[in-house]
């Protein structure tokens, strides 16, 4: 400010306007209705967060090798200590367990090896994800081969068995999703209709009907000498049916490319597949990253569902445990357990699909 041709030293902020006051004031009781909203929430949280934060870990048991052990009246977390590696694992062999150790740690270094930025020749880490990891997984897990004890699918379960479904559902589910998505944009009619046919028919199917369909009916249509292992008819009706809804996020996507981008690849003389790998969907498929990890979580949560089959996973295996007469009554720290196990990772897949968005400029927020 001048006055009298003398520059005043400004002034800092009112208060009210400025610091923890002002941000209160601003966000949380800016007009009298928000200001009896935020009472009513803030109370509503306190007298719920509180007792529940309180149960979890103040007044939890945590050490402990039978119910006996829990005495503190809070949650009984023995429970899913003492059960932990049959959650884990399923009804694997405990002399194997080393088997699916290893493929934890050689899943989690690929993982960390494809998300940080300074790792080099990526390429070939994502090939080798692609192709060589899950055959090294099969023999890992079922065995037969180099020594290895065979370990029959219906022994697989718990976490492993969740993570074998959805990482076999999203990677097979995304290409297929893709030349589905292409076909139903073709010029051809059959290819079109086709297409059309096979998204509209697995899209209107309850995915309990598919698994169901899978265990009992597949069975039927295929010759006797062939035997089709159950989990195997699982993976296959997950990944059609999740292939289905993936085939429709990546149609929206390049439908919002603009028209002149094709035209552009026809002007160059490119051919077909030319014009769709190297110029529209990398295009598309940034635009696509909500869509298709919407997709990627929603298939994660469906792996539960294939207890209508006799596959027990993560979910299944905490039911089964929770039946035990030792452990009657626990069913909620059983219960809480798994929905945080399942949050973990949707929500580090969502972190990172954020992430995704953030580096490849798609213009869907920057939060």
């Amino acid at each position: 400010m001048i006055v009298n041709d003398t520059k005043l030293p400004d002034l800092p902020p009112p208060s009210s306007t400025s610091g923890i006051i002002g941000w209160l004031r601003i966000n949380l009781f800016s007009t009298p209705f928000y200001s009896v909203l935020t009472l009513v929430v803030g109370y509503l949280l306190w007298s719920t967060l509180i007792p529940a934060f309180q149960w979890i870990f103040i007044d939890s048991d945590w050490v402990g090798d039978s119910r006996d052990a829990c005495t503190s009246g809070g949650a009984c977390w023995v429970f899913i200590s003492v059960r932990m590696d049959q959650f884990i694992y399923g009804f694997y062999p405990e002399t194997e367990y080393w088997r699916i150790n290893i493929l934890f740690v050689m899943l989690a270094l690929l993982i960390g090896a494809l998300i940080y930025e300074g790792t080099p020749k990526k390429g070939w880490i994502a090939a080798f994800a692609l192709t060589a990891f899950p055959v090294i997984s099969f023999f890992l897990l079922y065995g037969g081969s180099f020594g290895l004890e065979v370990v029959e699918t219906h022994k697989w379960g718990g976490l492993s068995l969740t993570l074998v479904l959805a990482l076999v559902g999203i990677v097979a589910s995304l290409p297929i999703g893709i030349f589905l998505a292409l076909g139903r944009r073709s010029n051809m009619t059959a290819v079109r209709s086709f297409c059309t046919v096979f998204i509209e028919m697995w899209r209107g199917v309850p995915l309990i009907t598919i698994l169901f369909m899978a265990s009992v009916m597949l069975p039927l249509f295929v010759p006797e000498e062939i035997d089709f292992d159950k989990l195997l008819r699982a993976l296959i009706g997950i990944t059609l049916f999740q292939s289905a809804y993936m085939a429709e996020v990546i149609r929206g996507g390049l439908q919002a490319i603009p028209k002149g981008q094709y035209e552009a690849a026809d002007a160059l003389g490119l051919s077909y597949w030319k014009k769709m790998g190297l110029i529209v969907l990398p295009q598309a498929l940034k635009i696509m990253i909500p869509g298709i990890v919407n997709t990627f979580i929603a298939l994660f949560k469906d792996t539960s569902l294939v207890l209508i089959i006799g596959l027990f996973d993560l979910l299944a295996i905490v039911q089964a445990a929770l039946s035990d007469p030792k452990w009657l009554g626990y069913s909620i720290e059983g219960y809480a357990f798994v929905a945080f196990v399942f949050w973990v990772f949707c929500f580090s897949m969502s972190r990172y699909s954020q992430y995704l968005e953030r580096k490849l400029h798609t213009g869907h927020g920057a939060r």
